[in-house]
């Protein structure tokens, strides 16, 4: 099993730094800080890599994720919120989820490989079974997946799209999960790996199919292979590894993002972002599909 470590790379440190996606359109990486309600993009530069800050947009926190659209904007999920938002921050609601109480909010999110959104939620006060993962279709069509989540977190597709991977984090696995990607319907569940030491978080699968789980808690991000078996330990430092992702042109750089919450702000790079190459190509990020307009005729 590879050990590899990772360096810390720039911009500052924030305090909930999650949900990176690298944007091949604009050679970009994105990724949030969700209590701070910020959207930042910067590019990669260097060796060892690092990343120039060129943009960030304050939005209402907390701001759980945000993701290219086939458009140009970002989407953007913010509280029970899914907008579509501009580069000057101009914003388009395109669904609110049905929450069951205050103190609920959006948290991971992805798209998958044939352009619908992915969304989970997460109570702040962790009462078990009181969160969903949800699916968005390009025509807002809004679809509960799963319910009686705890902690929605961790979403992945297998090369082939047909296998999805999803952590609900307050169980300490990794699920993995059969793909209908004709419906983005799911199918039958199975456990692909289990943490005594950690709750995995954010998670990317790379082109080889291993699947790349920040383990918040243990300070490190793990690769397991597609039959679950471990592949790969980066260790990060902080303890609140939060999600990662491949960026760059060649995407072979890993890039996590981590906390600083609560007694972890102390911690020496908490809240940074980190980066090493481990040697593995991740796979292109989809954007979410825009909806098709109307034939001229109407039909």
């Amino acid at each position: 099993m590879d050990m590899l470590r990772a360096q810390v790379c720039a911009p500052p440190a924030g305090r909930l730094c999650e949900g990176p996606v690298w944007d091949s359109r604009t050679a970009e990486l994105l990724w949030v800080d969700i209590r701070a309600g910020q959207m930042h993009r910067a590019a990669l530069a260097g060796d060892p890599p690092d990343l120039v800050q060129q943009a960030t947009i304050t939005l209402d926190p907390p701001l759980s994720a945000v993701l290219p659209t086939a458009s140009g904007p970002v989407l953007a999920a913010l509280g029970d919120n899914i907008f579509r938002v501009a580069d000057d921050g101009t914003r388009t609601l395109l669904a609110t989820l049905p929450l069951p109480r205050v103190g609920v909010r959006l948290n991971d999110a992805k798209v998958d490989p044939r352009g619908r959104l992915l969304a989970g939620t997460v109570a702040e006060d962790r009462v078990p079974g009181s969160a969903a993962l949800y699916r968005l279709d390009a025509d807002g069509a809004l679809t509960a997946l799963l319910t009686g989540v705890t902690i929605s977190n961790g979403l992945g597709w297998s090369p082939d799209g047909r296998t999805l991977y999803y952590a609900d984090s307050a169980t300490f696995r990794v699920d993995a999960i059969d793909y209908d990607l004709e419906t983005g319907t799911l199918g039958a569940r199975r456990k692909f790996v289990s943490f005594d030491d950690g709750e995995p978080d954010g998670l990317t699968v790379d082109s080889d199919g291993c699947v790349w789980t920040a383990v918040w808690g243990a300070g490190e991000v793990r690769a397991f292979d597609p039959g679950g078996r471990p592949r790969a330990t980066v260790a990060v430092g902080p303890s609140q590894v939060s999600s990662c992702t491949f960026a760059g042109p060649d995407l072979d750089i890993l890039v996590i993002t981590t906390a600083a919450e609560g007694d972890a702000a102390g911690e020496p790079g908490a809240g940074c972002l980190f980066a090493c190459t481990p040697g593995a190509i991740g796979l292109p990020a989809t954007p979410f599909a825009d909806p098709r307009p109307a034939p001229a005729d109407g039909r």
